[in-house]
């Protein structure tokens, strides 16, 4: 008997880089696309005075446990260097 492969709700961590000021954000999120609009259309507190915002890094996690500590991570110093390093060429080759 033939059994379809099942769904997982993914949760997202993502990093955003804003082209205004140059600097990172690190969030979360259940659905990406609507989340991102949120954030380009100034929906977004933490954000609203830094559009336009693009996402240069996600993650996506099973467990929303794991997705809420790796942001929680991500927004420390040693989370940040590891962006910072990871992302090199593309941050670099934004301007950063």
């Amino acid at each position: 008997m033939f059994y379809p492969p099942k769904l997982f709700i993914m949760r997202y961590v993502y990093v955003l880089h804003s082209k205004k000021d140059q600097h990172l954000y690190v969030g979360s999120a259940l659905d990406l696309e609507k989340r991102f609009s949120q954030h380009n259309t100034g929906k977004v507190p933490a954000t609203k005075e830094r559009k336009p915002l693009e996402i240069i890094y996600y993650e996506a996690f099973r467990d929303k446990y794991d997705a809420y500590f790796r942001e929680k991570w991500l927004k420390t110093g040693y989370g940040r260097r590891y962006l910072r390093k990871t992302l090199h060429n593309t941050i670099k080759s934004l301007g950063g």
